[in-house]
């Protein structure tokens, strides 16, 4: 009988803990479905905007579900982006940004990583501590220097200062190449140094090929980052010829609210077409990170992690 007993007491037991798992299981499922669509919900409004045609604006009934798909707003939105041109000046400065920052970036994290130097501690406290400067508070002497140089209408502000370490949030990939950096054992420079190699050639021929999760990590940041600036190119491009795309967009959202405003919304731009903008510009950064995101969550979890 007591065997019987302790038996029904262990399966009571086992039940109710079975329960209480299940219960958070579904708890947890239910707040990460509410997360995920919290985060989803833009891009499915943005989406589902971009289809609408003047009729569905005009029919307050219609929110999710629409009448028809009106596909008219792309064609819009790509000429009024003059989306090939504008494309391949985006493409072009994020691609040398993005290498220019991987190289002078991380080539600078080596140094603060395996070098001693007078000031070094210093250094390394101002770089951290410009990582919360707003570009805004310092574009003034920014665009001074660059006046001086002649570069101003042309696109060198954004380009070159990325090869120098410095551009658009460049001190933070300085941190992420030097915490990853200071996890390398020193016995791989030491080895390299006794078969004859110098501090250059070690750096590029054995440490930078290792820090691949630094590598994507920094190009991801550096690609988003760059594609979606709007006011340093806005500043110092001057010529509209030479716009990106992020810079194009603003227009094309004031020029659906000049068209709203003169109750011409049914015949020329709508929030239709600007959706449509806005998700083709979206799209070359989206199909992007489909193909690294397994990359840059794998450099994620080895980046910025190690101290000294």
């Amino acid at each position: 009988m007591s065997v019987y007993n302790n038996a029904l007491h262990i399966g009571k037991n086992v039940r109710r803990f079975v329960n209480q798992r299940t219960l958070v299981r579904l708890f947890m499922y239910v707040f990460l479905s509410g997360l995920v669509f919290v985060f989803i919900y833009p891009f499915l409004y943005m989406l589902v905007t971009s289809l609408k045609s003047p009729a569905d604006f005009n029919d307050i009934s219609v929110e999710w579900i629409l009448n028809e798909l009106h596909w008219d707003n792309y064609r819009l939105a790509f000429t009024a982006l003059e989306y090939p041109r504008r494309l391949i000046n985006t493409l072009v400065m994020t691609v040398l940004c993005i290498l220019g920052h991987v190289i002078s970036c991380s080539f600078a994290a080596y140094g603060f990583a395996r070098f001693k130097f007078h000031g070094k501690g210093f250094f390394f406290t101002a770089l951290i501590l410009s990582i919360i400067i707003p570009t805004e508070t310092i574009i003034v002497p920014l665009y001074q220097v660059f006046s001086k140089l002649n570069w101003v209408g042309t696109q060198l502000p954004i380009i070159v200062p990325a090869f120098l370490g410095f551009g658009l949030k460049g001190a933070l990939f300085i941190f992420i190449f030097r915490q990853f950096f200071l996890s390398l054992p020193s016995s791989l420079e030491e080895a390299a140094a006794i078969d004859g190699c110098g501090s250059v050639r070690t750096f590029f021929n054995i440490v930078f090929p290792m820090s691949k999760s630094s590598i994507m990590v920094c190009t991801v940041l550096a690609m988003v980052w760059h594609w979606n600036d709007f006011f340093e190119p806005m500043i110092y491009l001057g010529n509209q010829e030479k716009f990106y795309l992020s810079v194009v967009l603003p227009s094309i959202y004031q020029l659906v609210e000049g068209v709203e405003a003169g109750g011409m919304q049914e015949t020329l731009f709508n929030d239709g077409v600007a959706m449509a903008a806005t998700t083709l510009i979206v799209i070359p950064v989206f199909i992007a990170y489909m193909f690294l995101q397994r990359q840059f969550m794998e450099g994620i979890e080895h980046s910025g992690i190690t101290g000294e």
